[in-house]
């Protein structure tokens, strides 16, 4: 398991806010403390206008990637709650398209139907925020196949049910496979390090302005550092979908249990 989805699953979210908030703001204030203790007000000022031109560069560089990353983390965000409900749908259409074959078959299928449902929400959920995935659940998925490619059909309403019922199975098991890989994926470690290197190289080009009020300075240091400290703890909570305080809940696989 990745150290972030780690620490996600072990931190709530309010006091690993409170963390980073903190962290960005006394690490800001130490490295201006540093600056100012060691390089004459005077020396900075003379730079200011060289400091600025560069800050400005490299403050656009890292916005632009910053913004893309945040972008890309909602999106797979998103996408792992279309997946959930994808699977879901998939199976509220077999649970009503089961009523057009006779009994014993279509209360075996809706009972199998709402037996891999409450799995899903009682157990594979809990393990989805460590990226795992339930061996029961794959089981009581096959159980629903083997059902199926066990029966023939005997009207054409049932063929043509049948036939729906089959392609709404494929789905159901692609969107099962998409979930449990989008529980496992988040941002490479690569690009945690360029993200944590711009954030550090943007906020201490801070420091080397010459500026005549040490409040004032480290005010504006530290606001910079917790804004992009709180935008990269965003990036964090959406990278694992299931895991954390901001996850996907099970919902809609409930609302098929009480079916």
């Amino acid at each position: 398991m990745p150290f972030a989805q780690k620490l996600l699953l072990y931190v709530p979210v309010v006091p690993l806010t409170i963390l980073v908030i903190i962290a960005a703001a006394g690490l800001s204030m130490l490295g201006l403390f540093i600056v100012w203790r060691f390089i004459p007000r005077k020396i900075l000022k003379m730079h200011n206008e060289l400091t600025g031109a560069i800050f400005g560069a490299v403050a656009l560089a890292y916005t632009v990637l910053l913004a893309f990353v945040v972008v890309v983390s909602w999106q797979n965000f998103d996408k792992a709650k279309s997946y959930v409900e994808l699977e879901a749908n998939c199976l509220v259409s077999l649970h009503r398209s089961s009523a057009a074959f006779s009994a014993p078959f279509k209360d075996e299928v809706r009972a199998q139907i709402k037996d891999y449902a409450g799995i899903v929400v009682n157990k594979e959920w809990q393990m989805l925020a460590r990226g795992q995935e339930s061996m029961e659940a794959r089981e009581a998925l096959r159980k629903i196949w083997d059902l199926y490619t066990g029966y023939e059909p005997k009207t054409e309403k049932e063929k043509a049910f049948f036939s729906q019922s089959i392609s709404k199975l494929y789905g159901l098991r692609e969107a099962r496979r998409l979930r449990i890989m989008a529980s496992r994926t988040g941002v490479q470690p690569i690009m945690w390090f360029i993200l944590s290197v711009g954030a550090i190289a943007t906020i201490s080009f801070t420091f080397f302005f010459g500026s005549d009020i040490f409040s004032t300075h480290v005010v504006m240091a530290s606001i910079l550092a917790v804004l992009i400290a709180l935008i990269l703890l965003a990036v964090l909570l959406f990278e694992f979908p299931f895991t954390g305080g901001v996850k996907i809940e099970p919902e809609v696989f409930r609302e098929i249990i009480n079916f």
